[in-house]
């Protein structure tokens, strides 16, 4: 995509280091550009994010696969879009990537808490702060028709939205949550073991700041309610097996007012009657008869875009293959096509019309003394073997 880096660049590695390389990486320049170590510095926060968003794509083997194959073109968000998320926040970046610093656990705390003093979920005072939803996973399966031209497919699924009772406070019609009275609304409460005081997940609210008194009994607290919903997915033309579609904002809606997680669908490529794909190139096996091969002729192929004419030469041996340019598949990136490879067969017939065999075997008797160049070579091997 225009404008942005090439991820090993941002992360400061080369095509062929290991993932351990990769997370060690992305662990220093995360420590460099966080935010509570450049307090107020924009270009400190672009490279933060950008650094999240490269380690996002390498550090997963199928993302990682196709950015390789595809660069920033096979990982755009409506098209290939699996690749980066476009993080809305830094606990967006803290919550995704606790395991490389080791935090993140069940009381809600950001994996940089033991470095930066307690930057969690929570804001300076101490507030749950909004949280992305959780994103939701489908496979599509397309047929090679629909990958030579695009498509719209309509994926139903079912998800939890907001209760419409409670407009997903989870209280009662008439009702508000109250602040918890162990926490003060925390969340978090601190807990004094010897000359040490830490903070933990406070019990009473499970770590929300809030306690619901009067549950709706629409959702029964939860504030959440499953629902069908139909959601329509956009696929480029070209797109390959094993990609990921990123439709944002299509996931579960999130906590204390953050945006919705996204929906990511998994593209698998049906098995076609004709063809077989290699990337964007498509191969077929087309039988034809002994005379065609022989003589040479003009058949018809098939292709994905319609009918097409192949010449066949004189003499052209089974198992020769022939390339058609540009009748394969589109680049995913837009820019030119795949050829298709036609794999010739000659197809011995098993029955003959008595003219047929009549012909056949007048033939045959020429052959008997007009041994061919290969043929005649085959021969001399065999007889020098037995002499």
């Amino acid at each position: 995509m225009a404008g942005k880096r090439d991820y090993y660049e941002v992360l400061e590695v080369s095509r062929e280091a290991s993932a351990d390389d990769i997370k060690r990486s992305y662990r220093k320049l995360a420590l460099k550009y966080h935010p509570d170590r450049n307090p107020g510095n924009a270009e400190a926060e672009t490279k933060f994010k950008e650094a999240a968003e490269a380690y996002e794509v390498l550090s997963d083997e199928q993302k990682k696969k196709i950015y390789d194959q595809f660069g920033h073109a096979g990982l755009d968000g409506q098209g290939m879009g699996g690749g980066a998320r476009g993080f809305s926040s830094f606990e967006d970046i803290f919550r995704q990537f606790s395991d490389v610093f080791g935090g993140g656990g069940g009381g809600g705390g950001s994996p940089f808490d033991d470095l930066f003093g307690g930057r969690g979920r929570r804001g300076g005072g101490g507030r749950p702060q909004p949280e992305r939803g959780p994103s939701l996973k489908c496979q599509i399966t397309l047929t090679l028709d629909e990958v030579e031209r695009g498509a719209e497919k309509t994926i139903e699924l079912r998800r939890n939205e907001l209760c419409e009772a409670c407009s997903g406070s989870g209280a009662k019609s008439g009702s508000q949550p109250i602040t918890c009275p162990d926490c003060g609304g925390f969340g978090q409460v601190q807990v004094s073991q010897g000359f040490f005081a830490i903070r933990q997940t406070c019990g009473r609210c499970r770590g929300e700041g809030t306690i619901i008194q009067n549950p709706c009994g629409t959702c029964r607290g939860s504030g959440r309610q499953p629902k069908k919903r139909e959601i329509t997915v956009h696929i480029p033309a070209g797109v390959p097996e094993g990609a990921q579609l990123r439709v944002t904002g299509e996931g579960e809606p999130g906590k204390n007012g953050g945006p919705r997680g996204d929906l990511y669908c998994f593209v698998q490529i049906a098995e076609h009657a004709i063809f077989q794909r290699e990337e964007n190139d498509l191969v077929c096996d087309m039988p034809i008869s002994f005379s065609q091969a022989a003589l040479g002729a003009d058949v018809d192929v098939p292709s994905l875009r319609g009918k097409n004419t192949l010449k066949i030469p004189r003499g052209t041996n089974s198992g020769k293959v022939f390339r058609m340019k540009g009748l394969g598949l589109p680049s995913v990136n837009g820019h030119g096509r795949g050829d298709l490879l036609v794999r010739v067969n000659i197809e011995v017939p098993k029955k003959l019309a008595p003219k047929q065999e009549e012909l056949l075997r007048e033939f045959a008797k020429t052959e008997e003394h007009q041994v061919g160049p290969e043929r005649k070579g085959w021969l001399d091997k065999v007889k020098e073997l037995f002499d």
